[in-house]
């Protein structure tokens, strides 16, 4: 069946990907941007301008008429070394106050669904070995992008229920792909470098979603009765400790990973000297999700395996060197 569905965050990592999805799948694709952009994939019917940031009551109702779904990726996006003075008033204002002004106006104008790009964050930082979080595990989110994200998670709950407008809620971990920048960006620049990384004895668990598996998520989302006013937790099904990943990016890349047995107590007591204790903690610990119900109540199983995600991921990287 074809859907007409609005996409904000249409440019971004995520967006373009799923974008270009939902075009070749067929669907009538509209965007949601700050101002006018180039790197839209071709095929986007009509691209509207909105600044989720400062979205006016009543702004987009009429472009929203007609819509189906909106999927809403936009969001102020977690940062390392925040400088705002107020950094959690600062992810309000775009992930909460943003997203309820544009879920408002979706409600308004008779969109049947929205469904919500939200994080793991809103669970927590780090499991426990052999704990991993749930779809309905309390939220408990330890840094202001994790809290801006578990209050706009409740509040379209609520909203669902005064309107009927139906809301799907969609928590990834770490995601990869062609294209990917930050923390896995680097790492593949380290690796294909082959510096000598002391992350050969890390013996954490990790949950990562391949962006094709995410994408095929959210379009799975669009329109199954089993997924209104649920929250899912999306991954590839594949954990694996640092250094694990490690030796398969390394594989991938055609540059095996050259990785000293550190011990892990080490580098988090090296780290905090240096004030890196955040960094060490994604590197040694554990952030693992389960996700049985995402695969019992929707029927999804991830289509594209972790070594096929990291190869694809590689080769993006390796063309633009």
């Amino acid at each position: 069946m074809t859907l007409k569905v609005m996409v904000s965050g249409a440019t971004g990592f995520i967006g373009q990907a799923l974008v270009t999805s939902m075009l070749k799948l067929g669907h009538d694709v509209s965007a949601l941007n700050r101002s006018k952009a180039d790197n839209l994939p071709r095929g986007v019917k009509q691209v509207v301008i909105g600044d989720l940031s400062n979205l006016k009551s009543s702004q987009i109702v009429d472009d929203l008429r007609g819509i189906d779904v909106v999927v809403h990726t936009a969001a102020r996006v977690h940062v390392m070394n925040d400088t705002s003075a107020d950094p959690l008033a600062e992810f309000r204002k775009v992930n909460l106050d943003g997203t309820m002004a544009l879920a408002r106006q979706a409600a308004e104008a008779g969109v049947k669904r929205f469904v919500f790009l939200s994080s793991i964050k809103v669970n927590g930082e780090s499991t426990r070995p052999g704990k991993p979080f749930a779809a309905e595990d309390e939220p408990a989110p330890e840094d202001p992008y994790g809290v801006s994200k578990a209050e706009a998670e409740a509040a379209l709950l609520t909203l669902a229920d005064a309107t009927g407008m139906e809301v799907v809620i969609i928590r990834p971990v770490l995601v990869y792909g062609p294209g990917v920048r930050a923390n896995f960006n680097s790492l593949m620049r380290w690796l294909s470098y082959r510096v000598p990384l002391p992350l050969g004895m890390i013996q954490n668990k990790r949950s990562m979603v391949a962006l094709d598996n995410l994408v095929d998520l959210i379009i799975t989302c669009l329109d199954n009765p089993a997924a209104v006013n649920q929250v899912f937790l999306v991954s590839d099904g594949e954990d694996l400790s640092t250094t694990e990943l490690l030796s398969r990016v390394g594989v991938s890349l055609g540059k095996p990973a050259i990785l000293l047995p550190v011990p892990a107590w080490l580098i988090r007591s090296s780290a905090g000297l240096l004030g890196k204790s955040a960094m060490a903690e994604r590197l040694t610990g554990s952030l693992q999700v389960d996700i049985t119900k995402t695969r019992d109540l929707l029927g999804w199983i991830p289509p594209v395996t972790v070594d096929d995600a990291l190869l694809e991921t590689t080769r993006s990287f390796l063309s633009n060197e």
